[in-house]
């Protein structure tokens, strides 16, 4: 299937623009403002709740074919103020899965209660007096330290900075070879980006489906986020785009077979493992049917079954009776580091997928739970 670049275009300006602003876990607005600030048509109703999740909705053509939440998540990790030191250091929380192996050294912005940005730096011990032990040493977020450049405590309290200020990797975007991207919280700038792109394609190209487009909050925090738009909503099925671990690099080889620029991810099992019992396993009837659509317009798909992780489908699935649910996925390198690298061409296809799979979502279409088809990819 031939790549729309008209659609990759603004999926690149999307994912650039929304990577290089901050938003931690529970500071999500800047993200949301910024997304419903790109659709002034008067066809996209946007509701924003309580909670801070945003839900742009899209009619059908039919009122009686089925509506379909389909979900990103605005927020990302990092960390929070936990102690402002007399010397002006500051101490901090983890928030969501920092990789503390990377983090000594690193730029960092903090905001402050005015929602401007602090920078400052993460110490880490002068070289030339480190121990031979202490350089294979990773050190716990709770050893750390930000260097603002303050002197004392009152000087980074007039900075604006108080205890519970989030702060996140330093803002980065940058194009690299072909269509691969890296940046900072591409998790999951990426996919709101890519259901930005499917928003605007249902409005250029009109679908019986109802698209009810989530951007939701506080997936790196509990995941539970997307659960209260799901509630309000009530859709016939929901799918989640996010992330997939790819498996092209050097160091993942044996874990699977996910690459950059091979096409949109289907999730076939996912399951964290660690403390939370809980993860999603691909709805049949969902995933039958984006087997199916992409095997008619000859479009790679991959699939991914993997434990580590979740997405807030995980939670989104159990509302009510039950959403059938899925997710599809981005394949990205180096996920949760300072910089994530992905596949413009795969967000592309991401969105070209879903648009297609909603034209054929008519009235009657049938969510009973079909394990088998005949389709192949």
């Amino acid at each position: 299937m031939t790549i729309d670049q008209h659609s990759l275009a603004r999926i690149e300006t999307w994912t650039k623009e929304l990577c290089l602003i901050s938003g931690l876990s529970g500071y999500e607005d800047p993200v949301s403002d910024y997304i419903r600030a790109a659709f002034s048509d008067r066809r996209v109703e946007n509701h924003l709740d309580a909670f801070g999740n945003l839900t742009l909705t899209v009619k059908g053509t039919d009122a009686a074919a089925p509506s379909v939440m389909v979900f990103a998540h605005t927020d990302q990790l990092g960390l929070l103020v936990r102690r402002i030191e007399a010397n002006g250091f500051v101490r901090v929380e983890r928030l969501g899965g920092v990789p503390e192996r990377v983090l000594p050294g690193l730029r960092m912005v903090i905001m402050n209660k005015y929602g401007k940005q602090v920078p400052c730096v993460i110490g880490i011990k002068a070289h030339h007096a480190t121990s031979q032990d202490e350089k294979s040493q990773v050190l716990g977020y709770d050893k750390l330290f930000l260097d603002l450049g303050a002197k004392s405590a009152e000087e980074v309290r007039a900075l604006g900075v108080e205890i519970g200020a989030p702060v996140t990797y330093c803002p980065a975007f940058e194009r690299l070879a072909g269509t691969r991207v890296s940046g900072t919280a591409v998790d999951d700038r990426a996919g709101c980006a890519a259901l930005m792109d499917l928003v605007q394609r249902v409005l250029d190209e009109p679908v019986p489906t109802t698209l009810h487009a989530v951007f939701s909050v506080q997936e790196e925090f509990n995941l539970r986020g997307a659960m209260l738009a799901a509630n309000r909503l009530r859709p016939d099925a929901a799918i989640s785009i996010d992330i997939m671990v790819a498996s092209d690099t050097p160091d993942l080889a044996e874990r699977g077979e996910l690459q950059l620029g091979g096409g949109p991810a289907l999730g076939l099992y996912s399951f964290h493992g660690r403390g939370t019992l809980n993860g999603t396993l691909a709805h049949p009837a969902l995933l039958n049917h984006l087997v199916e659509t992409a095997s008619r317009v000859g479009m790679p798909i991959q699939r991914s079954a993997h434990t580590g992780c979740l997405t807030d489908s995980s939670y989104v699935q159990l509302v009510g009776e039950g959403i059938p649910s899925i997710d599809i996925g981005y394949p990205t390198r180096y996920t949760h580091a300072p910089i994530e690298t992905c596949d413009l061409a795969d967000l592309e296809q991401i969105a070209a997928l879903l648009a297609l799979a909603l034209r054929d979502m008519k009235a009657g279409f049938s969510f009973k739970r079909r394990r088998y088809s005949c389709a192949t990819s």
